[in-house]
């Protein structure tokens, strides 16, 4: 099959520049003038691409490999083939990125879908919406009475901006998003398929039937937040539901009303959080987390995948298990199980035992 990537490359680099731009070591005999446009796998690398190593399992690759620059470390250097432009980094893969990120600037975020520039014909944009300069909107997409997009942003094909909802600068708003009863910051940005700002999940229960509590709330997101595909944010009850500066939000996640995250949190991967929920600072939640109503977890808190949290967890902690406890006492009680069924096995298999 013919080479072909959905990506321009956007700029090449020289081993000498890249150097600079990393703080890597070039190794002696490397080619400083040698220039990369590509980046690739060790193994799959050619000639004009950069790669990195950084781990026992891709040394194999190393061996062989036919990349034009490899980033590793002290350990690894000596085991690239010759004519291989090497540069010593003590953490390759993130030298690798900071690479990446100028070849392929355009993959860092959405872009439309259509090629638009401004404002397509078959979008439907209210004529009391404020467009900022560079605003592009793609075909189908909606945009309600007073909201207000700013400068630089995206809104992609069938998305929905509902009536007076703000989004900042240099925001990308993928296709079929639904943006209601909302405030983003600048630079946020929606993969295709996010809700945010509808009905939080609120009701009194009775014996003769459900009554529906108004959700008069609204979302607010932060800068640099992002949100990954099919996840959504239920608007406040009667209070706000926030995302703080820098969040990174996977795909299917589901942020209950009332919800406050705090800034650089990780939510991975249908991890969902009910009503009311707090999440401090720098807190990273496995796949498949779960948390109960009124929670809060302390800042830098890591859990487990598949985790279910019933209890606050202090700060700092790594909690893991259903229910969570801390991850000391969790894997005890995992191991003791093992060996309860061991013995239990051991047991049954003995000729007497009945």
């Amino acid at each position: 099959m013919t080479e072909f990537s959905f990506f321009a490359r956007d700029a090449d680099f020289s081993v000498a520049e890249i150097a600079a731009l990393t703080g890597a070591e070039p190794c002696e005999g490397a080619d400083l003038s040698r220039r990369v446009s590509g980046i690739a796998p060790v193994d799959q690398a050619g000639a004009t691409d950069l790669s990195f190593v950084s781990e026992n399992k891709f040394l194999a690759s190393l061996r062989s490999t036919g990349a034009g620059v490899v980033l590793t470390t002290e350990r690894f250097a000596r085991h690239a083939p010759e004519g291989v432009a090497v540069l010593r980094v003590r953490k390759p893969y993130d030298a690798f990125v900071a690479v990446a990120r100028r070849i392929y600037s355009g993959a860092l975020r959405p872009a439309s879908m259509f090629g638009t520039v401004g404002v397509s014909p078959g979008a439907m944009v209210h004529p009391t919406a404020e467009l900022a300069e560079g605003v592009t909107v793609d075909p189908f997409a909606v945009i309600g009475p007073s909201a207000r997009i700013g400068a630089g942003s995206l809104i992609g094909a069938h998305a929905v901006i509902g009536p007076g909802v703000r989004i900042g600068s240099d925001c990308a708003i993928g296709a079929k998003c639904t943006v209601t009863h909302s405030q983003l910051g600048d630079r946020v940005i929606l993969h295709p398929g996010c809700d945010i700002g509808q009905d939080g999940f609120g009701y009194l229960l009775s014996a003769e039937g459900h009554t529906k509590v108004p959700q008069v709330g609204s979302v607010v997101i932060h800068d640099d937040v992002e949100i990954g595909s099919g996840t959504r944010i239920d608007r406040g009850g009667i209070r706000d539901t926030v995302i703080g500066a820098g969040t990174k939000i996977d795909n299917l996640c589901q942020i209950g009303h009332n919800c406050i995250v705090g800034r650089h949190c990780i939510i991975v991967a249908q991890s969902g959080l009910s009503g009311s929920v707090t999440l401090e600072d720098f807190v990273v939640l496995g796949p498949r987390t779960g948390i109960i109503p009124h929670i809060t977890i302390g800042k830098g808190a890591i859990t487990a995948a598949r985790s279910t949290i019933y209890e606050n967890v202090p700060a700092g902690q790594f909690w893991g298990g259903f229910p969570a406890k801390p991850k000391k006492k969790w894997l005890r009680e995992v191991v003791a199980l093992e060996q309860l069924a061991a013995r239990a096995r051991k047991h049954s298999d003995e000729p007497n035992s009945t």
